[in-house]
């Protein structure tokens, strides 16, 4: 599981590791000891984690400040899924030229190589 440094707490990694659960935060080490140890840090699967965390967060950054909802204007869960669902898709669908392209060139270099 993924979190922010934020849950670089004591309560926090032995409740995750109580549920069999690896938690992959990212360390709080800026005037304090971190709470995590050589147990979650030594695996590759740790590292990965970090590096690819800014994709998840990108898009819902994007989802946040150009998509409809930093501030929601629906209420119910119904209603707000349905906003979060289609502003997914409306992100995806800005996307797509980017990922057919990066296809379309993988492609290529397979014929070509």
């Amino acid at each position: 599981m993924g979190a922010d440094k934020a849950y670089d707490t004591k309560d926090f990694v032995t409740t995750a590791r109580e549920l069999n659960v690896t938690a992959h935060v990212t360390k709080n080490a800026k005037g304090r000891r971190s709470n995590l140890d050589r147990r979650t840090t030594r695996h590759p699967g740790y590292a990965i984690s970090l590096s690819r965390r800014w994709l998840v967060e990108k898009s819902f950054g994007w989802l946040k400040q150009t998509g409809p909802l930093h501030q929601t204007k629906y209420r119910g869960l119904e209603k707000v899924d349905w906003a979060f669902v289609f502003s997914c898709a409306a992100h995806n669908l800005l996307r797509l030229p980017k990922l057919m392209a990066q296809s379309q060139s993988a492609r290529f270099g397979e014929q070509c190589g």
